[in-house]
């Protein structure tokens, strides 16, 4: 309800619907065709996780941001892998959780500081998982301008921050990131850098793959 209250008091957001359990996410979206979901993991049934899997597997699917009240490496990846926009932690400031809301409706990822260098610094330590060479396989199949992209989308710049560096319009960005999904059959740019950290050799993170 207080979450309820305080997203109302932003002039840009309207609260069009809540639910209890993950089992009733999907009817809810069905319905009520929000643009970004909230997602709580511990839920009675089914919990944030498995609702977010299910509900981002839609042809359809809004974003979802995750919110809990803790931030294990498992429920992080896990959450970002099926398909999360974001994952905030429940003592995350009001105007920061509103700021999350709208830059992934905007599609662009938002986490809390916290989270994201745990991230980083599980998957840079994490150099025998066997995802690296399924990663590096999947960014060999893009041209070198989207690899450059991709490499940018995995330090977590934005549309605008890309286009600086490389001399390309926003919109250019824009359909750069949509091959990038289309091509390696990914939801969002949260899952793109997951890929390309994935790539990288333990240690380097920050640094543009190899491919």
């Amino acid at each position: 309800m207080g979450l309820s209250m305080m997203l109302s008091a932003a002039d840009d957001l309207e609260v069009v619907g809540e639910a209890s359990d993950g089992s009733e996410v999907d009817a809810a979206v069905r319905g009520l065709r929000p643009d970004v979901v909230l997602m709580d993991i511990r839920m009675p049934t089914m919990d944030g996780l498995a609702a977010t899997a299910r509900l981002r597997a839609r042809p359809d699917a809004p974003q979802v941001v995750v919110m809990t009240t803790f931030d294990t490496d498992d429920h992080v990846l896990r959450a970002l892998r099926a398909g999360a926009g974001g994952f905030l932690l429940k003592h995350t400031p009001p105007a920061e959780i509103v700021r999350a809301i709208r830059l992934v409706a905007a599609g662009e990822p938002m986490m809390t500081p916290s989270v994201l260098r745990r991230m980083m610094d599980f998957v840079a330590e994490s150099g025998a998982d066997p995802r690296r060479d399924r990663a590096r396989a999947l960014l060999a199949r893009l041209t070198p301008g989207e690899r450059e992209v991709a490499a940018l989308v995995g330090r977590g710049a934005t549309n605008a921050e890309i286009g600086r560096e490389l001399s390309l319009s926003v919109a250019t960005v824009k359909a750069y990131v949509s091959r990038l999904l289309t091509k390696l059959d990914l939801n969002n740019r949260v899952q793109i850098a997951l890929l390309v950290h994935d790539a990288e050799e333990p240690g380097a993170a920050g640094t543009p793959p190899s491919a």
